[in-house]
């Protein structure tokens, strides 16, 4: 009896070469694969996990989601025991719950929410530098918040995209973008949309934060996007202040989430 497993996982991902398996690397698909096999008891024919989405090197992760079979029915309980006591500690199985064999962690997705930290200071704050995108020049979080709003609906991003991308198509829709900053000068960015693109969210924040500082005009948004040109953004923002926060399946509860936040 074969059943299929839907997994919210929470990663640090310092420390991993990012989410998809590569040759001699340490990935999230790679420790998480060798842990699902080995609760398994290694079957004859090896388990496969997919994923919502790749975040890369240094991106981190609360609401990653993952999909794979086992060969037998195990409670969702024990699957999420099971696999936490086998996996190394900068990755943990949040949730676990039992779906149809036609559900898929990536083709069924309505919606993806990401936040970006940015940290402003002259030097790199040793406490943060894992979790947060290092800015040396200050920002002005009002011009952000002038500007930000010119993202949100269907767009070509294709000038917000990184080379290396596999899609073909470059047209997304941004539902929500929001920036607000904190006390210690640090600005945080959210994103929720209907998928993004390779490097999207960090190079959108590159381009805010260079409005912020008064590098860029505050209505330059709808001009880049005109472009599609991707030397005409040029910046990206540092992976570690990448979050993938959230992966949505379900309308309503993208909606119920859009009208809260």
């Amino acid at each position: 009896m074969v059943t299929r497993y839907k997994i919210t996982l929470a990663y640090d991902g310092t420390n991993f070469a990012g989410f998809q398996r590569q040759p001699h690397q340490r990935t999230v698909e790679q420790a998480l694969t060798k842990a699902v096999n080995k609760m398994a008891k290694d079957p004859a024919e090896p388990i496969v996990v997919y994923g919502a989405g790749r975040t890369d090197a240094g991106v981190h992760a609360f609401g990653q989601v993952v999909h794979f079979d086992l060969p037998t029915e195990i409670k969702p309980e024990g699957v999420r025991r099971g696999l936490n006591s086998l996996l190394p500690t900068d990755l943990l199985v949040k949730k676990v719950e039992r779906v149809p064999l036609d559900f898929h962690a990536r083709y069924d997705t309505v919606g993806k929410r990401y936040w970006y930290r940015a940290y402003q200071n002259e030097f790199v704050d040793p406490f943060k530098r894992h979790y947060t995108g290092h800015f040396k020049f200050t920002a002005d979080i009002k011009r952000i918040q002038q500007a930000i709003p010119d993202l949100i609906g269907k767009h070509d991003f294709t000038t917000f995209v990184a080379s290396g991308s596999q899609a073909h198509d470059h047209v997304r829709e941004i539902y929500s973008a929001k920036a607000w900053a904190l006390p210690d000068g640090e600005i945080q960015f959210e994103f929720c949309g209907s998928g993004f693109l390779y490097n999207q969210v960090r190079i959108m924040v590159a381009v805010l934060m260079e409005i912020g500082q008064g590098r860029r005009e505050v209505d330059c948004i709808p001009g880049l996007l005109a472009a599609k040109n991707r030397e005409q953004a040029r910046g990206t923002a540092p992976a570690s202040g990448l979050y993938m926060k959230k992966v949505y399946y379900d309308q309503a509860e993208l909606q119920s989430d859009l009208n809260t936040y």
